[in-house]
């Protein structure tokens, strides 16, 4: 864990550095916005965008790349980029995944977007809208996405939290359009019956594909409602085949619910992109 906080100061002691190589005239461009009308959500979705360092040098004018979803796209668009820079880019020349395209979409309401299924409140509620934003993402978003810029076709979905619980319901759908999954201390408890319903029929094309689960220390009073619960979803996927399966769990013991995303998100997209 020592040497992961050193990689974390590195990125951002690059990042500085960078700029201040930079002509003062220059801007310093992370991403930038887009807006798309979706149909199926009956609204506007904002949407930014990070493109790798090569994406419009003339010399790489057929190269390909990518793409990675973001989930609460505003909180963590500055720091997937990072991440995502530092492992990928010539200039640090880490090789540790490919250049890739950051896709993170905004949030309108994301107790209806991230969960497919409700649970009762004393106050009304807007919840188990994770279904149709999964279809927007997959029939509306990622085709847009594919038209407009140089992707191949292999996606990453990233959430936390509730963003996490939607990535796991999309891992275990069979007709979903992602290649691999990094749920970022997901919102088991959410429904966990549900869960374990969706794992007992869950498909073998999901489980041929990777995914990453980390877990924060949410306190000893927290830690049946969390660390149990990800690790008896993790044993129950396991056992669903006796071959091999491209899922890892890991306990950050030293983070939190609100800290893990930074270090969580860092070995979560190694560990997709380890060669096997």
């Amino acid at each position: 864990m020592k040497n992961l906080t050193f990689v974390i100061i590195y990125i951002l002691l690059s990042g500085v550095q960078t700029t201040f190589g930079q002509n003062e005239t220059d801007d310093i461009i992370v991403g930038s916005k887009f807006v798309i009308k979706s149909n199926i959500l009956d609204e506007e979705r904002t949407c930014l965008i990070s493109l790798p360092d090569s994406y419009n040098n003339s010399s790489e004018v057929d190269k390909k790349y990518p793409v990675i979803i973001l989930l609460d796209g505003y909180t963590h668009f500055k720091t997937a980029s990072g991440i995502v820079h530092f492992m990928s880019s010539n200039r640090n020349r880490n090789n540790l995944m490919p250049e890739s395209i950051i896709i993170a979409i905004e949030n309108v309401d994301r107790e209806r977007d991230f969960t497919v299924t409700k649970i009762k409140t004393k106050r009304p509620n807007n919840m188990g809208g994770g279904r149709n934003f999964l279809n927007f993402i997959e029939k509306e978003l990622v085709p847009y996405v594919d038209e407009k810029y140089k992707t191949e076709p292999f996606r990453t979905l990233v959430g936390h939290s509730l963003g996490g619980l939607l990535t796991l319901n999309s891992y275990m759908d069979k007709s979903s359009v992602f290649n691999a999954y990094i749920s970022l201390d997901p919102s088991i408890w959410w429904n966990e019956e549900m869960m374990k319903n969706k794992v007992d029929s869950i498909s073998s094309i999901s489980l041929y594909k990777k995914l990453y689960i980390a877990t924060a220390n949410q306190g000893e009073a927290n830690y049946k409602r969390n660390k149990q619960r990800h690790d008896a979803l993790y044993t129950l996927i396991k056992k669903k085949s006796d071959k091999t399966l491209n899922i890892e769990i890991e306990y950050f013991e030293k983070e939190n619910h609100r800290s893990v995303p930074l270090v969580a998100l860092y070995e979560g997209l190694k560990y997709i992109n380890k060669e096997e």
